[in-house]
Parts: structure tokens; sequence; C-alpha cells
């Protein structure tokens, strides 16, 4: 069963999928397609003979219909998944996308990244499958918190690497989230508290509690039992409606159309995701933006 450091790194990945891209060019040094279209996709892949396999998380770079790159996932804290595993997914989505597949495994643990990192051999001629390993060793120490603002999810990440053996890398996470948008600090603590071992978890609660900060309450107390199911409901509809509204953005601009203030105000200001997901469909073949809106009284209202 999937640990809650499992869960919280997924959803960190979920809600930032460019953050894969990020970390496979900028700390394991591997070139990807340039492109600002990067979507999750359905993570079970079907087999033969008819199993279904399901890999953590799927990102796919470029549009649908002509992708790109695609982005395996993997949360592995300990060595129990045989590694010829991720071989299968990667062949699998190939199959199923056919474009190139790059498997990521993120490892909390030395030992556990030094396992997955060894060449797997699949088993068919000619097929061997190399992996790319986030490990300790691959995330910076950020005892900075300045650097900690400049980038939450590296230091979010640090935290989760490194927090047990470097107080000053929990500081410096702490002291920045007092820098961040208010409606983006209170993510990054609970992706923090998630993936922190239990130690570290106490130290990150000595340090709010210690402070005036107000977004350690009432976030941080209603997500982990301490409060009502209603808040965590509506802040997962407001994540998608604004995850929604950047897509429609990003589909706008990465075809060359220019949007003027007013639509790009009008299209984040929106939380009716039916609506948003029905403006990215549009968004793909719109000839102009005002065209995004249709001719169905949508521009009234």
């Amino acid at each position: 069963m999937p640990s809650p450091q499992h869960d919280a790194l997924i959803r960190l990945f979920r809600d930032r999928p460019e953050l894969a891209v990020e970390l496979l060019h900028d700390l394991l040094g591997q070139n990807l397609p340039a492109t600002p279209l990067i979507r999750p996709e359905n993570t079970t892949f079907n087999t033969r003979p008819s199993d279904d396999i399901e890999a953590d998380l799927v990102l796919v770079l470029g549009p649908p219909q002509a992708p790109a790159h695609a982005i395996i996932v993997e949360i592995q804290q300990d060595k129990s998944k045989d590694p010829r595993q991720l071989a299968r997914y990667a062949a699998a989505l190939w199959l199923q996308l056919r474009c190139d597949v790059t498997v990521l495994v993120v490892c909390p643990d030395v030992k556990t990244a030094v396992h997955y990192a060894q060449p797997i051999d699949s088993g068919l001629t000619g097929y061997r499958l190399q992996a790319r390993v986030l490990g300790p060793d691959d995330i910076p120490v950020i005892t900075d918190a300045q650097q900690a603002a400049a980038q939450p999810e590296l230091a979010t990440l640090a935290v989760m690497m490194h927090g047990r053996r470097e107080r000053k890398v929990v500081e410096a996470f702490t002291t920045a989230l007092a820098d961040l948008p208010g409606e983006h600090a209170p993510k990054y603590y609970e992706y923090a508290f998630s993936m922190a071992a239990p130690e570290v978890r106490i130290l990150l609660e000595e340090i709010m509690t210690s402070t005036d900060w107000p977004v350690y309450s009432p976030f941080a107390r209603e997500h982990y039992g301490r409060g009502v199911e209603e808040g965590k409901t509506v802040g997962k509809a407001e994540g998608r409606a604004e995850e929604a509204a950047r897509m429609v953005l990003v589909v706008l601009e990465a075809r060359g159309l220019a949007v003027p203030d007013e639509i790009r105000a009008r299209i984040t200001a929106c939380t009716d995701l039916a609506q948003l997901e029905a403006w990215a469909s549009r968004a793909v073949t719109a000839p102009t933006v005002h065209d995004l809106f249709g001719d169905t009284g949508e521009e009234a209202r």
C-alpha cells in the first residue's frame, strides 16, 4: 500500500508536471523536447496476456495528437519492485504513444537509488532500460532561505532527502514559506510534511507553532485531521481549476496566439472546471482567442 510520503510526492509531480522535466534536465542532464505542453496521462497500461500494470504517474510532452516524449515517474522507497517492471512500463507506453519514453525513479534512500540506477535487462535481446534515478546525492542541500523561496519544489525535496541530517535545510524551507504567495505556501508545507521522516515532521511542527506565520493554521490542522473535510474538497477543486486555466493559456501561447489581458483575466478567474475544459479543447483549433468562447452566449457570462 502506498505510503503518505509516496502519495505526497505523486501529488507534487502531478500538480507541477513541469518539475519532472526540470529535474531530468537540470539535475540529471537529460535533453528533452522543448515544449510548454505537458500533461498527466493515463497511468494504466494493458499488456498481453491481458493484465493491467499501473505506474505511479505518466507525463506526456507535446500535443495529444503528436506526443514528443513521455516520462514515467516512479516513487521507490525500498527495493520491493522488480526493476524489470519499469522496463515493461516503458515498452507498454512506447507501444501506446509511439514516442520515446524516460523512466524517472525518485528514491529518498541512497541504497534504493543505487539499486534502481543499474541497467535493467528486460529479457528481450537488445532491450536494456537505463532508468534515470533521482536520489539524495542528486538533490542539493538547500540551507539558504532565498534559494529555497526561489526553488520551492527543490527545497521541498531537500527536506525529504536531507532533513534528518541537516536541520538548516528544514529551517531554510520554513523561512522561505513566508516569501511565497499565500496560496502556494500551504501546499508546499503539506508536501514537505507528508514526505518528511517522523522526526522531521516534529521539527516542522515545532518551528511553525513557534511563529506567528498564518499559513500553519488552519491549513495544516485541517489537512491532518484537526478540522473538517470541506476545506480539503474546496482546495482540490480550486487546484484543478487553476491547472485547467493554465493549460488553456499554455495551448494558446504555444500556437502563437496573442492573449489580451482582459481575456487572460477572464480565463484565470473562471472556476467552472467543465467550462475550462471546453475552452482547452477549443484552444487547440480556434483561429483566434476570441473564437475560444464560441457562439453560444458564453461571451456574455
